[in-house]
């Protein structure tokens, strides 16, 4: 069994389109500021499955000096981070996470984003925990500013 964290933290930003959890906010009036889509969540845990198979952080495979990864959607990168796991000889035996929001408001699209995670992962819906809290506005998530996530993970072998 192998245990690994990952962390990620985006401004919002006008003009961008907001990705949570591989979930389009459409009418969000801010979006997520990245090179890629910025979706916060999926890169906690990417980092967080990349760490727990001692591999290398997100930024290092997929760097944001590359063009080919401009605007690219986090869940294929996740599909990437995923395939690179099992080639090491692990499986996911579960994620919990936790997204830190002041906006948007989370709780009505929890299920959608656990559905999308799971199907991209390939794990059933009790090896994935998505929470969201608020910092009671206090912080840059609590000014509205930008949105954080952790993840947790545990892997194994095949």
């Amino acid at each position: 069994m192998r245990t690994g964290i990952g962390y990620d933290v985006h401004r919002l930003a006008k003009g961008r389109k907001l990705f949570i959890g591989g979930v389009e906010f459409e009418d969000a009036e801010f979006g997520l500021d990245g090179h890629s889509d910025a979706d916060v969540l999926i890169h906690a845990v990417m980092d967080a499955l990349l760490g727990a198979a001692g591999l290398r952080d997100i930024g290092h495979y997929f760097p944001d000096s590359d063009e080919k990864y401009r605007g690219i959607r986090s869940t294929e990168l996740l599909s990437k981070v995923v395939e690179m796991i099992k080639k090491e000889g692990y499986v996911i035996e579960n994620v919990d996470t936790i997204v830190v929001a002041e906006y948007p408001r989370l709780a009505p699209r929890i299920v959608e984003i656990k559905s999308c995670l799971c199907s991209v992962m390939g794990i059933g819906e009790k090896q994935l925990g998505v929470k969201a809290t608020t910092e009671e506005g206090l912080g840059f998530t609590g000014r509205k500013e930008g949105v954080a996530a952790h993840a947790s993970v545990l892997l194994k072998n095949k």
